[in-house]
């Protein structure tokens, strides 16, 4: 399933883009899925500490699911969205869609991932996510869906 790149910039962040290398491949020759798993651990990594302002860790994959494989040359791309904030934790959906040509604006996407995080602090201890920080993340929810519902119209 083809989609246009602008579909991912709706309520999700770019979190990485990547090129797949020779060296990424498993037995069969295509990328292995676990290099993906990687990918999509680090970009939900990043957007969930650019909400929680610290260290995070992964505690959860409650969800992963590969739709196409990915190939040699193509153009990873991953995209993510909070879900959740708790106490400590963050969930975050990550979506990856790939560039066969890395040179035009068609995608496809190949994953789709939930991942749990903590917030840590120095000594590698759950700490809590403050009540400010996890405002600042609803109001810029709430942003961007009347800016969504005012481009629908």
């Amino acid at each position: 399933m083809e989609e246009e790149l602008s579909h991912f910039f709706g309520n999700y962040e770019p979190a990485l883009k990547l090129l797949t290398m020779p060296r990424d491949t498993n037995s069969a020759g295509d990328i292995s899925g676990g290099w993906i798993m990687t990918q999509v651990d680090t970009a939900g990594a990043i957007v969930a500490s650019q909400v929680a302002r610290c260290r995070v860790v992964t505690i959860a994959v409650t969800n992963f699911l590969f739709k196409q494989p990915v190939f040699v040359g193509d153009l990873v791309s991953c995209y993510g969205k909070i879900e959740k904030i708790g106490r400590t934790s963050i969930t975050v959906h990550v979506e990856v869609c790939v560039q066969r040509n890395r040179f035009e604006d068609r995608c496809i996407k190949v994953t789709e991932a939930t991942v749990v995080y903590v917030a840590v602090d120095e000594e590698r201890r759950p700490r809590e996510i403050p009540q400010n920080l996890k405002d600042m993340y609803i109001e810029k929810e709430n942003s961007a869906k009347i800016t969504e519902r005012g481009q629908r119209t």
